[in-house]
């Protein structure tokens, strides 16, 4: 079927001249607005384009561009899209000429013919003369290289068919939410179906603003209303939006369209340009979903991505991308790149092959694989399994999973709770090069959902309620179960094969070579306690090093019974070689944790370490009298007790010490990005707290020590300045507090489609003499200092730094000592008000617990200033802290800051 010009209304035919926009839209600097006369090719005739084009400014400015961005929007926007990125451009002009250094970019943001400001010539015009256009434009203008093409929606589309039919003048590529191709198994958007409908096109785009309307309101945030009055200003009247219309009228949607051999000739094109790219994209959109993503990627597997969680359509409205978009020219050095050789993403990760002395994952499977030793336990039911059980199901499972047409590098969404099934998929796909992608029950199911659409996986194996969550919210990938279904259900969830079925095709236990140690083993998410989770990308030889590093510090091998209340370290048990249990517990609330369940767990294996959550521990210490004698004996056992994922009170360690009298209480320091950094034991902390008060005149910024660094772990500090960022070159100085940066092996690769956060987190700036790599420093995000024994202090968290008008104050240090007052629980210490004059605010629970969120009594109001030793503007009561799902225990300050300026501003008092 062709869309033509009788199905828009005789309005969308209209012609009208070129003209600059009027004075006074917010964001635009009227000095980037210009007209230009270009020939049209198709008609001979003269046609005018508007444009936005910082060149005369850069003229005025006496600087050079090293190279142009040609920007194109889509539909139904205009130039105005591009403002921020040609300010942005203009605004990093100003400065390299004023300090000599730093790249010029000149941008030129046009206004497609029949959109914007640019003539309406009243024709109608498909996608191969608007690619035609644009290449007229640009002769005009006698553009040359290199040029950067930037595109959004689909203008993404034009802007990639000059990329293609101009690659001795193209440099890079950077997309924005956009489509090359319609896959064939999938409808086009359902919006866009909607708008072609026989009678919806020419009212829905020309007739009314409808088209215009609902695209505004696809803003995360919504749009200010004068931001929608700028995009409206050239689509005022049905004369005015005729382009609007004839451009979703030539949404190729089939063979017969006149667009769809023009499209299909760019996303042939498209594969071979090979030069830097760059793809932002916004998953909320309804348009082009992740599925076009995943289509541009296998294009152009060279692109740098970056998924900004919460973005949709309008993502250069809903997200501050244009520095992002600058920042990478500069990092790719594209002013001398002529669109040669494709470029690795990260060079910097080429990781060694496994060495002489490596040994993978599985390899205590492989060397047990005929020993009837308990491997591991699962409490609730009861079931020992051996490691020659365990084995040979890893083996059949991974044999099966082959069959099955899981491919190494394929990704596969684990859905499993913690149990044998879960460990032995985990280790089969692990043998197959398969990346095994994790995001746990305690992420919640909005987070869980947004993790898992954002991986991406290729296969989901899941127990039923997994499988279910993923049908309902239509989560991608071959669907497995852990259990067989009947047939209506299977049907129903889309399940296609279960465990026992692969375990059966892969009886003969046929195994493919094993992934090499650069391959990529899994993606793991952050707890998402301080904004949506974060995908971590480890390769097999990391993976191998964390195991290394928690061996060599715990002293954990073969033999070694091991608790593990936190369910991703259960995971690491057979490559430890040591018996693992989790124990009865609900992994999506830590604090359902008894000490009773606890025992039982480590009588069943025996136990002589045991790894806990705060909140777990704290739950542990407080259900401990209904341990009986045999509770008593199993926990006597243990010899090394961990406590990690948010600060432990030293009173709750030595609680818990006294549980476990045998064991050396630990409490190590480390995140998703690189599991074990730091440790100190209770001893530990009692002899840095005693330093700590040595010091005269409180001389000590406080925090959490978490001890000298483990194994072969740095740590350095990159200073904070008086605006509270960390600016400073980062050092080994003893007392100076800033950001934590790390460097060891068994660091993270990088983070998953998330490009402009591996820039902020990898600290490939840091000078080092030593044989340490300095692409493997990692900035934490976590402030703290040393002290003067190389011992680390965490203060907090970077984005909860409060700076008030007498400086800079990190909450760790005040909250513990609002926490010494009588009948005060949990403290968070938050700051109200612009950044510079921030206000403190102390947010906290009591003992007993307030009934509903309060001022405090005045009494308790002093008593918190008097500990704190601050100017506390206001102090709040809350029955209960909000923390994340995951650990239970750690507190968004940010979020409680934004509940509390609303509170105190007069809002209503309800729960945060």
């Amino acid at each position: 079927m062709s869309h033509g010009s009788s199905r828009l209304p005789r309005s969308a035919g209209r012609t009208a001249p070129a003209s600059l926009p009027p004075a006074g839209l917010p964001g635009m600097d009227a000095r980037f607005s210009r007209l230009v006369e270009v020939v049209d090719g198709e008609s001979g005739h003269p046609v005018t384009w508007h444009l936005l084009d910082n060149a005369a400014v850069l003229d005025e400015l006496g600087v050079t561009p090293v190279g142009t961005m040609l920007c194109v929007h889509g539909n139904p926007t205009w130039s105005y899209l591009w403002r921020e990125l040609v300010g942005a451009a203009t605004d990093a002009a100003a400065i390299a000429a004023e300090t000599g250094s730093g790249e010029v970019w000149r941008v030129i943001a046009v206004d497609q013919l029949e959109m914007g400001f640019s003539e309406r010539t009243g024709i109608e015009r498909g996608l191969e003369q608007r690619v035609s256009d644009l290449s007229a434009l640009t002769e005009t203008l006698e553009l040359s290289g290199p040029v950067v093409t930037v595109g959004h929606d689909w203008g993404g589309v034009v802007s990639m068919g000059w990329a293609v039919d101009h690659p001795d003048e193209l440099s890079g590529v950077v997309l924005l939410n956009t489509a090359i191709h319609q896959p064939e198994d999938r409808a086009i958007p359902w919006p866009l179906r909607l708008t072609l409908q026989r009678g919806m096109l020419g009212r829905a785009t020309v007739a009314t603003p409808g088209f215009l309307e609902t695209t505004l309101a696809l803003a995360h945030p919504s749009l200010e209303s004068d931001v929608k009055n700028g995009y409206r200003a050239p689509y005022r009247s049905a004369d005015r939006r005729g382009g609007i219309g004839a451009f979703v009228a030539d949404i190729p949607v089939d063979e017969q369209h006149r667009s769809w051999n023009e499209l299909e000739r760019i996303a042939a094109g498209v594969r071979e340009l090979g030069v830097p790219s760059l793809m932002l994209w916004g998953p909320r959109d309804p348009i082009f979903s992740d599925t076009y993503l995943d289509d541009l990627a296998e294009r152009m597997p060279q692109a740098d991505i970056h998924r900004f969680e919460g973005a949709g359509h309008m993502i250069a409205e809903d997200v501050d991308y244009a520095p992002v978009v600058l920042d990478w020219l500069a990092s790719r050095s594209l002013s001398s790149s002529k669109g040669s050789d494709p470029i690795d993403e990260r060079p910097f990760d080429k990781l060694r092959e496994r060495d002489a002395s490596a040994t993978p994952l599985w390899s205590v499977l492989d060397e047990r694989r005929d020993s009837t030793d308990v491997a591991l336990v699962d409490m609730k039911p009861r079931r020992d399994v051996s490691w020659k059980l365990l084995s040979k199901r890893v083996r059949q499972l991974a044999a099966g999973l082959v069959r099955v047409g899981v491919k190494p590098g394929d990704r596969v969404s684990l859905l499993i709770p913690p149990s044998a099934d879960l460990t032995a998929v985990l280790y089969a796909c692990l043998r197959i090069g398969a990346v095994v992608v994790v995001a746990d029950a305690g992420l919640g199911l909005p987070g869980l959902t947004r993790a898992v659409r954002g991986a991406r996986p290729d296969h989901v194996i899941g127990a039923l309620p997994g499988l279910t969550v993923a049908r309902a919210f239509s989560w991608p990938g071959q669907k497995i179960s852990t259990t067989m279904l009947p047939r209506s259900s299977a049907l129903a969830l889309g399940v296609r094969h279960s465990l026992s079925e692969l375990a059966r095709l892969g009886a003969d236990e046929s195994l493919p070579e094993p992934p090499s140690a650069s391959a990529v083993a899994a993606v793991l998410f952050t707890s998402g306690s301080t904004g949506p989770a974060k995908g971590v990308v480890y390769t097999h030889a990391q993976l191998e090093a964390v195991r290394d590093a928690l061996s060599l510090q715990y002293d954990i091998g073969v033999g070694t019974g091991l608790v593990a209340g936190f369910a991703p370290f259960a995971l690491l048990g057979p490559a430890l070689g040591a018996r693992s249990v989790t124990p009865d517990m609900n992994v999506t609330s830590p604090r359902t944790l008894t000490a009773k369940a606890t025992a039982e767990a480590a009588a069943a294996v025996d136990a002589s370490v045991v790894f806990l959550s705060p909140a777990a521990l704290a739950n542990v210490v407080a259900t401990a009298d209904a341990l009986n004698a045999a509770d008593t004996a199993a926990l006597a056992g243990v010899k090394t007790f961990l406590s990690a994922g948010a600060p432990v009170p030293e009173a709750l360690l030595a609680a818990a010490g006294r549980l476990m009298p045998n064991a050396t209480p630990h409490t190590p320091y480390g995140m998703t990005e690189g599991l074990l950094m730091t440790d100190i034991t209770l001893e530990g902390i009692r002899a840095a707290a005693e330093d700590a008060a040595a010091l005269a005149d409180g001389g000590h910024a406080g925090g959490v020590c978490v001890g000298a660094p483990a194994g072969s772990v740095r740590v350095r500090i990159a200073g904070l300045d008086e605006r509270g960022m960390p600016t400073a070159e980062p050092s080994e100085r003893p007392g100076i507090t800033g950001e934590i940066v790390l460097s060891a092996p068994h660091l993270k690769q990088s983070y998953d489609r998330l490009w402009a956060t591996n820039r902020i987190a990898d600290a490939d700036s840091i000078s080092d003499e030593s044989d340490v790599p300095a692409e493997r420093w990692h900035r934490t995000g976590d402030v703290g200092h040393l002290d003067a024994e190389g011992r680390l202090w965490v203060e907090g968290r970077l984005p909860h730094v409060i700076v008030t008008a007498g400086g800079v104050v990190t909450p760790v240090g005040p909250e513990q000592k609002i926490e010494s007052v009588l009948g005060v629980g949990r403290v968070a210490l938050a700051g109200i008000g612009p950044r510079g004059t921030q206000q403190l605010v102390v947010v906290l629970e009591t003992d007993p617990p307030a009934r509903r969120p309060a001022l405090a009594d005045p009494e308790l109001g002093a008593a918190v200033r008097h500990a704190a030793g601050l100017d506390i503007a206001a102090v709040l009561v809350v029955p209960v802290l909000p923390t994340d799902i995951r650990h239970n225990s750690k507190i968004d300050r940010s979020a409680l800051a934004r509940w509390a300026e609303g509170v105190l501003a007069g809002g209503k008092l309800s729960a945060p």
